[in-house]
């Protein structure tokens, strides 16, 4: 619920400033006490168009002729969700063990080298080469975060810390490889890109004349994977465990530095197969710096939005999906900055870490602070023999 709430008061706010910046709306003022309903009415045809734009941008566009052409606007959502739900799975089960992973983005780019790389300079035949080129990014990405847990288990160094450092190592060390004839830099080029991938390392798209790729059946299978490892698995409940109380983990018996390893590793993999899709699903001809594309961070925000469970950062990234595909509509086709949308993404974020603001103005009760049903009598009949 306060998920939920926290999406509309930043939705109205948002249609706050949406009003505020419209130049129309600002005119009408001018006479506000004069025709009231002028500015109201400006109001309205401010905010409804700019969110109408919003839904025909992400969801379904009525004006385009056609079921497959109104519907593209949802399968641009559906790809720029891929990558969000990957990263946003692998910093929520990190979040799940106790362990504050903002090291997405160094895991992201790292895989998207590895991938790269094998995209473009390994001949293998179609299938094979895909799948190589996919595990290859997943383990790079798992490996660049076990670098956290092993440091977290074996020294006692802050995560936070090391993530962060290992964020600018990844960034420099991929900028110093892209620069680097023989490594990633395309052969002949001083430009800091790759080559573009292969044909039979490009994961397939779904449907023809759609981007929206196969990469998006892999986040599903991640989602469910990672709903499985958590609440179905022995491993789950040792993630759970350590999470709850570290302490009392370990006097139970459970390893918690063997668990601080496997989590990263683990959530290093999923962030690495964000990078995974950026790079054989997004961006096939070619990869720079800026791959990324903030995913890393923006992958906070979803895994805090949705919990830190499985279909809630599943939900939480099509939401913020949805934003990055109608935030350009909403910019063509009703002039407002995109920057609005971002600014609601910030929002969300500021109110779900509030949850006492948020059942503030709503006036919920606090946890716990409720009526408590009366637990009924049971009376046992005893039959005389």
């Amino acid at each position: 619920m306060i998920s939920v709430l926290s999406v509309l008061i930043a939705l109205v706010v948002g249609a706050i400033m949406i009003a505020a910046t419209d130049e129309r709306v600002q005119e009408t003022a001018g006479y506000f006490f004069a025709r009231p309903g002028d500015m109201l009415s400006a109001i309205w045809q401010s905010v409804s168009g700019a969110y109408g734009a919003l839904f025909q941008g992400s969801i379904y566009n009525f004006r385009r002729e056609g079921f497959a052409a109104g519907i593209k606007p949802l399968t641009e959502t559906l790809t720029f969700a891929t990558p969000l739900i990957a990263a946003g799975l692998g910093v929520g089960l990190a979040f799940r063990v106790g362990l504050f992973n903002i090291g997405a983005r160094g895991q992201m780019l790292m895989a998207a080298a590895a991938a790269g790389w094998v995209g473009f300079g390994v001949d293998l035949p179609p299938v094979i080469h895909v799948i190589v080129a996919v595990m290859a990014g997943i383990i790079a990405g798992a490996l660049w975060g076990g670098i956290v847990g092993l440091l977290r288990a074996r020294t006692g160094a802050h995560e936070v810390i090391v993530t962060i450092m290992l964020n600018f190592i990844a960034l420099y060390f991929v900028a110093f490889l892209l620069r680097t004839p023989g490594a990633l830099q395309a052969p002949g080029s001083n430009n800091p890109k790759t080559p573009p991938m292969k044909d039979s390392a490009i994961l397939p798209d779904l449907f023809a004349g759609y981007n929206l790729h196969a990469g998006f059946i892999v986040v599903i299978a991640a989602t469910v994977f990672v709903w499985w490892l958590l609440n179905r698995s022995s491993m789950g409940f040792k993630f759970r465990a350590v999470g709850e109380n570290p302490n009392a983990a370990r006097v139970a018996g459970i390893n918690v530095n063997s668990v601080y390893i496997s989590a990263m590793l683990i959530a290093g993999g999923l962030a690495g197969l964000a990078g995974v899709n950026q790079v054989l699903g997004t961006v096939t001809s070619g990869f720079s710096q800026g791959i990324d594309a903030g995913i890393g961070f923006d992958a906070i925000t979803v895994a805090l939005l949705g919990r830190s469970t499985p279909w809630g950062i599943f939900a939480a990234g099509l939401l913020f999906g949805a934003f990055k595909a109608g935030g350009f509509s909403m910019q063509a086709a009703e002039g407002v900055p995109i920057d609005i949308v971002v600014v609601v993404q910030s929002l969300i974020v500021l109110f779900i870490a509030a949850p006492p603001l948020v059942r503030a103005i709503f006036r919920l009760p606090d946890p716990g602070t409720g009526p408590r049903r009366p637990r009924p009598i049971v009376t046992q009949e005893v039959e005389a023999k």
